[in-house]
C-alpha cells in the first residue's frame, strides 16, 4: 500500500453536534475512574484471598465496560446501519477481543472497503464528528474507527448512515488487540484524541498510550506513516513524552515548544504541578484535520491547554 497522510488542510466539511446526546468514555472520566476503582479493589481482593499477586494474569484495560442503553433514535440508527458499517471481527458476542485467524492486510482492506486506498485508524472515535468529517472531506481515503461504549459506536453509525459514506466502517473491540493482528505497514495514520486520562497516578497504567502498544501501532504503520495524539490533560502530555520521545522507529515530527512539569501528579494534588520543576518539549501545532468538537470546546472554556503529538514512523 502506498504510503500517504493528510496534510495539515482545513476539514472543509464539519459534523453538527445536534445529535449528541449519549455520554461516551470521554465525557465521563470520573465514572470510569469511579468503576475502575471497584473493579480493581475487587480484584485485587480476590487475589489476595488465593494467595496470588494483585492482578494476576489480568490485562490493564484503558476503560471499564459499562452498561448503556441505546434511545429509540439510536437504536434505529444500529438497526438500520450496523449491518453496513460495524466490522463483525470479534472474538465472540459481548466480546472485546478480535476473532482468532484475523489479520488486517492489504486483502482485508481490499474484501472491506473494495479499493486499496490507505486506511487511518482512529483509537477511541467517541460520537464520531472526528472521523466522519475526515471521511466526507477525504473519500479517496479509508477510515476505521475503533469504539468500546454502544452509545458512541450508534452515534457514529447514524452521521456516516445520513451522509451515505462508504469509505468508513467501526469495530467495537479494544484497540490493543486489534492492533497486534495488523499487518506491517498498512496503515497509513493513527488518531488518538483526547483518550481518557486516568487522573489518579494508581490508575495511569491504564491510559491507552503505552510501550506494548506504541510497538504495535509503528509496526502497522507504512514508513513515513504518522500517529497522532491529542490531550487537554497536562499530566497526559508528560505521559506522551515519556512513552513516545524514546520509542524506537519514532521521531517527533513538532515544531512548536512547550513547558511542562518533570514529575508527574494525580488526580488529587494536579494544582501543585505548577511548582514543581518544568523542562520544555516538542509538540505540535494543533492538526487543522481535527474538527472543533463540543468536548474540545469544553476544555477550552476550562483553560485547558490542547497539546497536539505528531509521531512519524521512521
Amino acid at each position: 500500500m502506498v504510503s500517504m497522510t493528510i496534510e495539515e488542510s482545513t476539514v472543509a466539511q464539519s459534523v453538527s453536534a445536534d445529535d449528541v446526546n449519549s455520554t461516551v468514555a470521554r465525557d465521563s472520566a470520573a465514572d470510569d475512574t469511579a468503576n475502575g476503582e471497584q473493579v480493581e479493589s475487587a480484584n485485587r481482593t480476590s487475589d489476595e484471598s488465593a494467595g496470588r499477586p494483585a492482578l494476576y494474569g489480568r490485562k490493564v484495560l484503558s476503560f471499564v465496560r459499562r452498561s448503556a442503553r441505546l434511545d429509540a433514535r439510536l437504536q434505529r440508527a444500529w438497526d438500520t446501519y450496523a449491518a453496513q458499517y460495524l466490522l463483525n471481527i470479534n472474538a465472540g458476542e459481548g466480546s472485546l477481543d478480535v476473532r482468532d485467524g484475523l489479520q488486517i492486510d492489504a486483502a482485508f482492506v481490499r474484501d472491506v472497503w473494495g479499493n486499496d486506498h490507505p486506511l487511518i485508524v482512529e483509537i477511541g472515535s467517541g460520537q464520531g464528528e472526528n472521523v466522519v468529517a475526515a471521511a466526507v472531506a477525504h473519500p479517496d481515503m479509508n477510515f476505521l474507527a475503533l469504539e468500546v461504549y454502544d452509545p458512541g459506536v450508534a452515534h457514529t453509525l447514524l452521521l456516516a448512515g445520513k451522509q451515505g459514506l462508504t469509505n468508513i466502517r467501526i469495530a467495537q473491540v479494544n484497540a490493543p488487540e486489534l492492533f497486534k493482528v495488523c499487518a506491517p505497514g498498512v496503515l497509513t495514520e493513527v488518531w488518538t484524541f483526547f483518550p481518557d486520562p486516568w487522573p489518579k497516578m494508581k490508575h495511569h497504567k491504564r491510559r491507552i498510550v503505552q510501550p506494548q502498544l506504541a510497538g504495535d501501532v509503528r509496526r502497522a504503520l507504512a514508513d513515513g506513516g504518522v500517529w497522532r495524539i491529542a490531550t487537554d490533560i497536562e499530566d497526559y502530555a508528560l505521559h506522551v513524552h515519556e512513552v513516545m520521545d524514546k520509542c524506537a522507529g519514532f521521531a517527533n515530527a513538532g515544531t512548536r515548544t512547550v513547558s511542562l512539569p518533570v514529575e508527574h501528579v494525580g488526580k488529587g494534588n494536579a494544582d501543585t504541578a505548577v511548582e514543581l520543576p518544568h523542562a520544555d518539549f516538542v509538540e505540535s501545532e494543533r492538526f487543522a484535520g481535527r474538527v472543533l468538537t463540543n468536548f474540545e470546546k469544553k476544555g477550552l472554556a476550562a483553560g485547558r491547554v490542547i497539546h497536539d503529538f505528531t509521531y512519524r514512523a521512521v
